[in-house]
């Protein structure tokens, strides 16, 4: 899964897990994606409208165990397996889920460590990003695969222009954001500067076009919050591997 990601990347990866960077995790992304506890109730409408009422959801990039509390809490009569590549982080999701994983499986490891399903939904935000384009669209294929026709995946992630003057204002928005949260100034600008120097980040477009690549041909936007941005698509019936 990882062969071809960028150093970026990599920092972010490695810091997964880093014993510090996972006691702090919970509070984390909050100080850097815009409306997180919206995106997640938003994740939980846009599957719930097509899944059954005992719906076995699909959750790639679990670690932390963030979105899997909300759609737990949203859903419970779901049941879900949660697959990240960490086991710190997934040991951090079992701790922040507590009785809730009664429900839920969490596998170490990627895409290809997932149960065939069928799920009957999926899910993946704030990962795919870390992923080389090539990566992200067989990533997209296999969880395609892995649905009932029909059913809802809900993506988000973080995306740039290509042109470098929009790049870096949008760069300098994401840094600015997270200072204006909390976020002392020195680590902000560090994070800029290692997403700046990954090669794996998309624009809108070209982010959108790997999810119709991937078999969601439907695929539509539904968030947008600066550098973050979101998609809802639905599972043919033809598969793709």
């Amino acid at each position: 899964m990882t062969a071809d990601i960028t150093d970026g990347a990599r920092q972010f990866i490695r810091a997964f897990s880093d014993p510090e960077f996972v006691a702090r995790y919970t509070d984390g992304p909050r100080r850097f994606v815009p409306g997180l506890d919206g995106l997640h109730r938003m994740t939980a409408i846009l599957l719930a409208e097509r899944a059954p009422e005992h719906a076995k959801v699909l959750v790639l990039g679990a670690g932390g165990g963030l979105e899997l509390s909300a759609l737990a809490d949203a859903h419970p009569s779901w049941t879900f397996v949660g697959v990240d590549p960490s086991p710190q982080m997934l040991q951090l999701a079992e701790r922040t889920l507590g009785a809730r994983m009664s429900r839920v499986d969490l596998i170490e490891g990627a895409i290809d460590d997932a149960p065939a399903g069928p799920f009957d939904a999926a899910t993946c935000l704030l990962t795919l990003h870390f992923l080389p384009a090539p990566e992200r669209l067989r990533t997209v294929r296999a969880v395609h695969d892995r649905l009932r026709p029909g059913a809802s995946f809900v993506v988000a992630h973080g995306c740039l222009p290509r042109e470098p003057s929009e790049r870096a204002l949008w760069l300098d928005r994401y840094a600015a954001y997270a200072v204006a949260s909390g976020v002392a100034a020195e680590q902000a600008i560090s994070m800029r500067a290692t997403i700046e120097a990954s090669t794996n980040m998309l624009s809108p477009d070209e982010d959108g076009a790997v999810l119709r690549d991937g078999g969601f041909r439907d695929s539509r936007p539904f968030f947008s919050a600066l550098t973050w941005h979101g998609w809802v698509g639905h599972a043919g019936s033809e598969n793709l591997a």
